[in-house]
Parts: C-alpha cells; sequence; structure tokens
C-alpha cells in the first residue's frame, strides 16, 4: 500500500464525535487492502496527485449514524467515496477511472458519480466486479 492507509479509510469525523467504534474486523482489513491495492494506489498513482477519502469503511452504527443504507459496501470494507476537491476536478477523475477500466488497468464494482460529482463512490468487490458506471442526483 503505497498512497493509502487501512486508518485513513476508517477515519470518521461523525464516529470520533459520536463515540462509535470503526474498527474494522480481519476480514473487513482484507477487503480493504484489496480496496487499496487494486483500485486506490492505481488510480492515484496515474492520477498524479493526493486524492481524499471521505468516507471508506462504516461500522453498522456508523453506517446508521451517516444515513447510510443496509446494503452499503461500505459496511464490508469494499467501497470508499473520494474527492479530489471541486466537482470539476472530480468529474475529471472520473473520467480517468472510466479510461483505466476500459484500458484493463483496473476493474471495479461500481463507479458512482454522486449528486453531480460532488464525490465520487468507487468499490471492489473480489470475483464479483460488475463494473458498472452510475450517475445519481
Amino acid at each position: 500500500m503505497t498512497y493509502f492507509t487501512i486508518e485513513e479509510l476508517c477515519a470518521s469525523d461523525t464516529a470520533r464525535r459520536r463515540g462509535i467504534d470503526n474498527r474494522p474486523s480481519a476480514t473487513v482489513c482484507v477487503r480493504l487492502t484489496q480496496l487499496i491495492e487494486l483500485l486506490l494506489d492505481p488510480i492515484r498513482a496515474v492520477w498524479g496527485s493526493p486524492i481524499a477519502v471521505n468516507s471508506g469503511y462504516r461500522s453498522p452504527a456508523l453506517n446508521k449514524a451517516v444515513g447510510g443504507v443496509s446494503t452499503s459496501q461500505h459496511l464490508w470494507g469494499e467501497a470508499a467515496d473520494i474527492s479530489v476537491g471541486s466537482p470539476a476536478e472530480n468529474k475529471r477523475l472520473f473520467d480517468r477511472i472510466v479510461e483505466l477500466q476500459k484500458d484493463g488497468r483496473i476493474a471495479f464494482d461500481q463507479l458512482i458519480d454522486e449528486s453531480g460529482y460532488k464525490w465520487i463512490h468507487i468499490s471492489y468487490r473480489s470475483g464479483a466486479n460488475r463494473n458498472q458506471i452510475l450517475h445519481l442526483k
């Protein structure tokens, strides 16, 4: 893991403020490692500058506190919400990720433009990636 850490993907201001334990299980750590090594680090290497993780792993209590859906891949350590600043820059990053996928350099489960590129959701499911590209309002 070159650019991202499991700790970074588990950090949460909401968890800290509310005293929620957001430590991942060993199984979740394996999935977070895959997410970092197979998606986040390669994307960061190509992008060439920092990418912020807005949300990574969420324990069930944290997921509920932030209004996450019960089927969220964040619960299993399979997803991260990322941003590089502005919606315009996030769109550029989104388009670059799509290019990487089309070139066969990465494979993802879902790549989602959230709220007009306010942030990007990206996920990885070992052996079950759907390579879905979605745009949510």
